[in-house]
């Protein structure tokens, strides 16, 4: 089977968001190498944390609590909080200034932990081996983080990376309904067969464009569902 090229997915999402200028405008962009490297590995746990509240959850609310979860969890310094006791664990879960899950609560430790091993191991920051690792087996990247960490799996730890400024696509309603419509995912999203199949996808259409598979995401999910001319950014997108 041909799969869609970039060139028929740009122009559909052209069509689809009022044309080229309205489309540049809404592409996400990704973040340097170099600074990824830079980025501290407290701002990395910061982003998962905010993620795993996020799910299943309204954006805007821990986004408003958000200042309170940096004070409650000492900025997310990392040495800190892995010395924490237990009994005071259960006392931050029960904090009304931030939002009151001990189970995600317990995935700040569980992500420190997971941080700082993969330090410890490979010798590096976190924002080092963040960097280092290749953007055409991203996927790869996905698993570690859902293996290694704690519910980061789904597009828990692809949102983080996304938003930290990593170069990945995602999986969104939108994209996995491109995918399916036109075969190139035949299995369950979560696997790593679909993973991989989506992967070589947008690998090939970056050879094609030059492209992020950040930008080459977004566009494919602009040719897709619900049509909002204008808006930046989706859930969905």
């Amino acid at each position: 089977m041909t799969y869609p090229d970039y060139d028929a997915l740009y122009e559909r999402a052209c069509e689809r968001k009022g044309g080229e200028a309205a489309v540049e405008a809404m592409l996400p962009r990704i973040a340097s190498k170099q600074r990824l490297k830079k980025l501290g590995s407290d701002r990395y746990l910061a982003e998962f944390t905010r993620k795993v509240f996020q799910s299943g959850f309204v954006w805007r609310v821990v986004d408003q609590k958000w200042k309170n979860f940096e004070e409650v969890f000492w900025d997310f310094d990392i040495p800190r909080l892995l010395m924490m006791p237990e009994d005071m664990l259960d006392r931050k879960a029960q904090d009304p200034a931030i939002i009151r899950n001990y189970n995600k609560v317990r995935t700040v430790l569980d992500n420190a932990a997971m941080i700082a091993e993969t330090e410890r191991r490979e010798d590096k920051s976190f924002g080092q081996f963040i960097a280092d690792w290749p953007s055409d087996d991203v996927v790869s990247l996905w698993q570690y983080l859902k293996r290694e960490g704690s519910r980061l799996g789904g597009n828990t730890g692809p949102y983080a990376l996304r938003t930290l400024g990593v170069d990945t696509f995602l999986l969104t309603a939108d994209v996995e309904a491109f995918l399916r419509n036109h075969e190139i995912v035949d299995s369950g999203i979560g696997s790593r067969r679909a993973q991989q199949a989506a992967q070589n996808y947008f690998n090939d259409l970056r050879h094609q464009s030059g492209r992020s598979l950040s930008e080459l995401s977004r566009i494919v999910s602009f040719g897709i569902g619900q049509n909002r001319g204008g808006v930046a950014t989706s859930n969905n997108q």
